[in-house]
């Protein structure tokens, strides 16, 4: 084996990743395996050891990185498999390949996002941009602010610039990534009292990239989206039709419990506020099953929102505490009735799944196709294709029936 990067968790990490790799390259690392880890969960952690065993092992040299490293520092030091650990800004420095030293940083001083070097995405027919990481709220169930730091917003001209050079290169669809991407924009002077900062950078991209046919939000926080943004997402139609929310739950006590900033009923007037005004548009979701102090009652609130909200892709997290988090010193559920509220919730996820597949029967969709016979139409369903086509292509089809995790289409 050579030089190998394994990214795990978010988009923003797998970005990262290419970034890393390219820098690793240039260093001239070899028989290495850098493991750019997530710490969202005990699970995630698992993972992260996993993988650094397997590639020491395969007598790799190790390196871990990420927010596994950022947050779990010692305990990956004091791994005998692990050579050096690199935290969140350390890995994206250029200098941190060529010497052999562990290098973590107080992730909570800083207070600009560093640039990310410049990395192919040629692997992607969806390429992602960063446009902020870190996060200023403070979830009593997230460990991610301490291993990302206060959000910092990369600068409006830098991010059209980067949408623009993808274009260039070949790519139709680009995705904004980031730890909270609705926060963007107040601490580099974007936005004002009642109007998103995302808003004016969306709006920016679409007039400065007007060659960009497809353009999309990762993850957001429905509560912070103003307006101006709302407009946007109802009314443009590079702007696709597919949103990720981070709800978390569905019962009011337990989202204050977590410390949201919104409340069951939000969450239901925005997705029905949406669908009416865009009834193409479909709904991601996070939810947490087993938070602590939840009731059967509670618990019951949060499937319910599955239908309520009409939500057709759904991540579910048992609940993991993380050390030093005030949720992780609440009174805590017998694990396995987490395990069985967590299968439960995908239960339910799945059959609301499988009837939104079948209600796009007979429909037609412009597919941005990802891999061969496959793609993604715009309201973010996969798409099996009735011929094969390049990565990147656009394509138009007709819905004729899915198997049960995609849909199938005929080309037009």
């Amino acid at each position: 084996m050579t030089l190998r990067v394994e990214n795990f968790g978010c988009r923003l990490n797998a970005l990262e990743g290419d970034s890393v790799e390219a820098l690793a390259k240039t260093a001239g690392l070899e028989k290495t395996t850098i493991i750019n880890g997530c710490a969202v969960t005990q699970e995630a952690l698992r993972q992260a050891r996993q993988a650094a065993r397997k590639a020491k092992r395969a007598g790799q040299t190790v390196i871990v990185t990420g927010c596994a490293a950022q947050t779990d520092t010692e305990s990956f030091t004091a791994m005998p498999e692990v050579d050096r650990v690199l935290g969140n800004e350390e890995k994206l420095q250029a200098a941190s390949y060529r010497n052999s030293d562990t290098a973590v940083s107080d992730i909570m001083q800083k207070t600009v996002a560093s640039p990310l070097p410049k990395a192919a995405q040629s692997t992607r027919a969806r390429a992602f941009v960063q446009v902020q990481t870190g996060c200023d709220h403070r979830c009593t169930f997230c460990i991610i602010p301490y291993g990302r730091g206060n959000s910092r917003s990369v600068p409006v001209d830098e991010v059209v610039r980067r949408c623009a050079d993808l274009v260039e290169a070949g790519h139709q669809e680009i995705v904004l990534t980031g730890v909270d991407i609705t926060s963007y924009g107040p601490d580099i002077g974007i936005g004002t009292a009642g109007q998103s900062g995302l808003g004016l950078l969306v709006r920016a991209i679409l007039n400065s990239v007007p060659e960009l046919p497809r353009l999309r939000l990762s993850s957001i926080d429905a509560v912070e989206i103003d307006q101006a943004l709302l407009d946007m997402v109802i009314h443009e139609p590079r702007l696709m039709p597919h949103l990720h929310l981070s709800l978390q739950a569905g019962d009011d006590m337990i989202l204050k419990r977590m410390k949201r900033r919104h409340s069951r009923a939000d969450a239901l007037t925005f997705c029905e506020k949406l669908k009416t005004a865009r009834p193409d548009i479909a709904f991601g979701a996070d939810l947490i099953a087993g938070f602590p102090t939840e009731t059967d009652a509670m618990f019951e609130n949060s499937r319910r929102l599955i239908g309520d909200c009409d939500l057709s892709f759904v991540h579910v997290f048992p609940f993991s505490p993380r050390p030093n988090t005030p949720a992780a010193r609440m009174p805590q559920l017998d694990g396995g009735l987490i395990k069985q509220r967590a299968a439960n919730l995908r239960e339910t996820a799945q059959s609301q799944f499988r009837n939104w597949l079948a209600r796009q029967h007979g429909q037609t969709a412009r597919v941005l196709v990802e891999k061969p016979g496959e793609g993604r139409a715009e309201n973010f369903a996969r798409i099996r294709l009735d011929a094969k086509y390049e990565s990147g292509a656009l394509v138009d089809v007709k819905i004729n029936g899915d198997d049960g995790l995609m849909l199938i289409g005929e080309t037009l």
